[in-house]
């Protein structure tokens, strides 16, 4: 599977023109159930957060059994090496990387010994004190061997286990040391755990399987629960953290500290539009957008398309209520993203045909509406435009279902840094004669957030107004900036 959303590289980075998703994380406690299958697909339906590395660990009774690689689900695993994971329960991970290299040896599962056994632990989002909480634990004669926030964080859980303390002790004491974004499902021969941070930047839920005794899933979204035939439960909250054993789930509150801030751009793209948030698929709220972007910035046109796939739902939305015909102009080709063979220079100069070709019959004469989820350096915005002026449009207006991405993210997204943000430099205006288009329109922030139809005090929206819901150390950000330098 690729992403759920386009994106093209600039021609002078490698860099994709879009924020890149974050991980996903599953997590089964399932005695007499394949857990190592059932992970499988779990992950297969949470590929779109991360298409970099994949891994799985399972436990069989005090011996964990684990395999992770670089690539897709799909290409990591096998009917062979999945048959060499036994176990009653198992934690798995998708990848995209924000914190720590590209290599096999940051790819997740982490699994770190204790005193009381193995621990593996999968985690989605981006701690903002990684440089303290690993000098801390290098301070107690800790030991890494990779560059992630990630082991950083079972480390510290592995650190309070060896002085003493049970699982459930030594991972809240190791979670109070965790400043930023923080899902996690972690196994150990006991049972799984599912956390979220006092925050809830990052998504988490809980379901059952059909079984008897009843048996529990995590996964990043639901749609993780829905190709194994789990039932969605509900969310973990924020703050919270869910220990399922023989006994069953139970719950702690580890945090007293819990305000809510899930990411918006969840809600925007990063998830499957089948996945259930705030008690709805989030299609039905990409609709809603599309319908406030027409009312709050209507063009008269002929036809209204989307780019794919992310684009869609809000350009079916924006049709409803303007009344023009929606229509499929554009068609993405699905398998080309993966291919590990490089394009030749002339299919370079291309541009995005690679990934999203025209077409020609439906544009030619047309005044066109294209929605698309963000523009970030609008390079990919203005390869579309000039892909539908060549195919005949006559008019091409573009409107954006967020308002303008000024401010990178530290929570577990793949932001560019605030310089190469171009609607931090630049104004709508200027944006719109940049990639070419007869007018450019974004989403108000208030329209993105009353369109949820939940308190609009209870998402991070930081990408958009700078306003951090968790502080981020200046050293942080001036870190940043320095790996963008080093990466251009």
């Amino acid at each position: 599977m690729i992403p759920n959303h386009s994106f093209e590289a600039d021609e002078h980075s490698s860099k994709p023109d879009k924020p890149e998703e974050a991980c996903g994380v599953f997590g089964i406690y399932a005695p007499g159930e394949d857990v190592a299958k059932l992970t499988y697909f779990g992950l297969y339906a949470l590929q779109h957060r991360g298409q970099e590395s994949a891994g799985i660990a399972t436990f069989d009774g005090e011996t964990v059994h684990l395999h992770k690689d670089m690539g897709l689900v799909s290409q990591v695993f096998n009917e062979s090496n999945l048959g060499h994971l036994p176990g009653n329960l198992a934690v798995g991970h998708t990848r995209y990387s924000t914190t720590g290299s590209s290599r096999v040896v940051n790819a997740q599962p982490v699994v770190v010994e204790t005193r009381l056994g193995s621990l593996a632990l999968a985690h989605n989002g981006n701690l903002v004190n990684t440089k303290e909480l690993r000098e801390e634990l290098l301070s107690r004669k800790c030991e890494f061997v990779s560059t992630t926030d990630s082991e950083a964080i079972a480390v510290a859980i592995g650190w309070e286990v060896d002085q003493g303390k049970d699982w459930l002790e030594a991972a809240i004491s190791a979670f109070a040391m965790c400043q930023g974004a923080f899902s996690l499902t972690i196994a150990t021969p006991q049972g799984v755990m599912g956390v979220r941070d006092p925050h809830g930047v990052r998504p988490l839920v809980i379901g059952t399987l059909p079984t008897t005794p009843q048996r529990y899933v995590l996964a990043s979204e639901t749609c993780g629960l829905d190709i194994i035939g789990a039932e969605f439960l509900r969310d973990v909250e924020p703050g919270e953290l869910v220990w399922i054993t023989e006994e069953g789930m139970a719950s702690f509150h580890w945090s007293q500290q819990q305000k809510r801030k899930l990411c918006v751009f969840e809600m925007i793209y990063f998830a499957r539009p089948d996945s259930i948030m705030e008690g709805e698929n989030l299609y039905t709220y990409r609709l809603r957008i599309g319908r406030r972007l027409a009312v709050e910035s209507p063009i008269d046109a002929d036809i209204v398309i989307g780019v794919p796939d992310s684009g869609i739902p809000a350009a079916i939305g924006f049709s409803q209520a303007s009344g023009i015909p929606y229509a499929e102009g554009l068609i993405k080709n699905r398998y080309v993203g993966r291919t590990f063979i490089q394009p030749t220079q002339t299919m370079r100069e291309s541009g995005i045909r690679m990934k999203l070709n025209p077409l020609k019959d439906v544009l030619e004469g047309k005044r066109v509406i294209i929605i698309d989820d963000s523009i970030v350096r609008g390079t990919t915005s203005r390869k579309i435009v000039k892909a539908l002026r060549d195919a005949g449009a006559t008019e091409v207006h573009m409107r954006i279902s967020s308002p303008p991405v000024t401010h990178p993210c530290f929570y577990g997204i793949d932001t560019d840094n605030q310089d190469q943000l171009i609607a931090a430099t630049k104004s709508v205006a200027e944006i719109g004669t940049q990639i070419g288009v007869d007018s450019l329109a974004f989403l108000s922030r208030e329209g993105m957030l009353s369109a949820t139809n939940e308190d609009t005090k209870s998402f991070c929206s930081a990408c958009f107004t700078g306003d951090y819901p968790i502080e981020i150390p200046e050293m942080v950000k001036r870190a940043k900036l320095l790996l963008e330098k080093a990466a251009t």
